[in-house]
């Protein structure tokens, strides 16, 4: 190569450059020339420069001469530059030609028969992942999705049951069912616990209404709506005490009311009386004693709905007045007692007895005119309709035909309801809130608690 560049020709290498031979002599020559071309180019540099940074012209020719410094530096002859022809002509290398019987690769030719066997068992591979992924999809994907809804779609359906009506827009809701929504897998998200967090807002909820909706005598009515509707007027404190003990699943049904009460009278007999021995401010609880029957007919047919017998119509009832029909007012009733001592054949006799007649309601009637000693009647006919059904009770006698007027407060939308069915009804007396005679019967058949 840099015989060419120097302009010399090899023809016994036939114009090809031998780059693995290294030539001493034309380096150092080459080294020589490129320093003198460096060194004169920088002197001229120089010159240019100092002669713009002085401000000093040109010197003349004249002055040349008379400087004794400068001298004419004979300029080397350049070398000829090589002509195009003579450049070294590069020839591509040589493909080698391939042997039909070489080793095998891409380049192979394929027969026939191994591209049918490759084809078939590419389409055999990809029919074999489409069936996995479907198996997998369709046994196992899918149903562990369907199964990860079925519970999310529960929860959501439980958190609605609970939180409803006031507490449909609670924050704990929202927490809750962001919680739900997060799970990934269905044992997680059936763990999440609705009930207590319900339970919790519904408490807080309840005991504000207690205090916002009792009456100036301490009450409130208590509508509980599942199933079929059940007021329940009670105490401040009794009501506190449900609240604190109901769970979610009962709060969530339950409405607290301010008491709206009527007082209705209604004649009933000894039986539907609860035997006749309430009395003023015992609570009952009314129920319907009729069945509803189904009638049907040839040319049309007609059935009533059902009513639901467990639970009362009207619980909580307080008895404000009862009065015992004025049959049991009449009295006549003669007591004797004798006594004979014989001493001596002398024989001391000695006799006394006792009579009463008369009509407890003719007594009222005198000492409500005033003509006798009000005060002492009072006394003595004081409760004398609930003395007489209690010595009934003991004496395990009494007047069975007898009626009762009963004066009962209870809610306003049940009062049409107790006048239609005066007749059909029963009272009962709950044995959570027992009068005093029930309490001491009940001690003395199974003791104190």
């Amino acid at each position: 190569m840099l015989d060419k560049i120097l302009g010399k020709k090899d023809k016994d290498k036939k114009d090809v450059p031998d780059l693995r031979k290294d030539d001493d002599k034309s380096d150092s020559d080459i080294g020589g020339r490129l320093k003198d071309m460096v060194s004169k180019a920088t002197e001229k540099s120089k010159e240019k420069v100092t002669s713009k940074g002085n401000g000093l012209k040109k010197p003349k020719s004249g002055d040349l001469k008379n400087d004794p410094g400068s001298k004419k530096v004979p300029l080397a002859m350049p070398k000829p530059r090589p002509k195009p022809m003579d450049k070294p002509k590069l020839k591509p290398p040589k493909q080698p030609k391939k042997k039909p019987g070489g080793s095998g690769g891409f380049g192979r030719k394929v027969t026939d028969d191994d591209q049918r066997t490759l084809v078939g068992a590419a389409v055999f591979g990809i029919i074999l992942i489409v069936l996995v992924g479907a198996g997998y999809y369709f046994l196992v994907y899918q149903p562990y999705q369907d199964a990860l809804s079925s519970a999310k779609q529960t929860k959501f359906s439980e958190v609605n049951a609970y939180f409803k009506g006031p507490l449909a827009l609670d924050p704990r809701k929202q927490t809750i069912m962001a919680e739900i929504d997060s799970g990934v897998t269905p044992e997680q998200v059936l763990a999440v616990d609705v009930l207590g967090p319900a339970t919790g807002a519904w408490r807080e909820y309840q005991s504000q209404e207690i205090n916002v909706k009792k009456d100036p005598y301490g009450r409130v009515m208590i509508t509980y709506a599942a199933g079929s509707q059940k007021n329940l007027m009670i105490k401040v404190a009794d009501a506190q005490k449900i609240v604190n003990e109901a769970d979610a699943s009962v709060l969530a049904n339950m409405e607290i009311e301010t008491p709206d009460t009527v007082a209705v009278p209604i004649i009933i007999t000894r039986l539907q009386a609860a035997g006749g021995l309430v009395n003023v401010g015992d609570s009952v609880d009314v129920y319907l004693r009729t069945v509803p029957t189904t009638e049907t007919n040839n040319s049309n047919q007609s059935s009533q709905p059902a009513v639901n017998t467990s639970t009362p119509n009207i619980s909580g009832a307080t008895v404000l007045a009862i009065l015992r029909a004025v049959d049991s007012g009449a009295v006549d009733a003669n007591m004797q007692h004798a006594q004979d001592v014989a001493i001596n054949q002398m024989t001391m006799s000695t006799s006394r007895s006792e009579t009463a007649s008369g009509n407890v309601e003719q007594l009222l009637r005198a000492s409500a005119s005033r003509n006798w000693n009000e005060a002492q009647i009072n006394s003595l006919l004081n409760a004398y309709g609930w003395r007489l059904s209690d010595f009934e009770r003991a004496s395990n006698l009494g007047e069975l035909d007898v009626k009762y007027l009963v004066l009962l407060e209870v809610p306003r939308e049940n009062a049409l309801f107790l006048m239609q069915n005066q007749d059909s009804i029963a009272l009962t007396v709950p044995t959570q809130k027992a009068p005093e005679w029930m309490i001491k019967e009940l001690q003395s058949i199974y003791g104190k608690g």
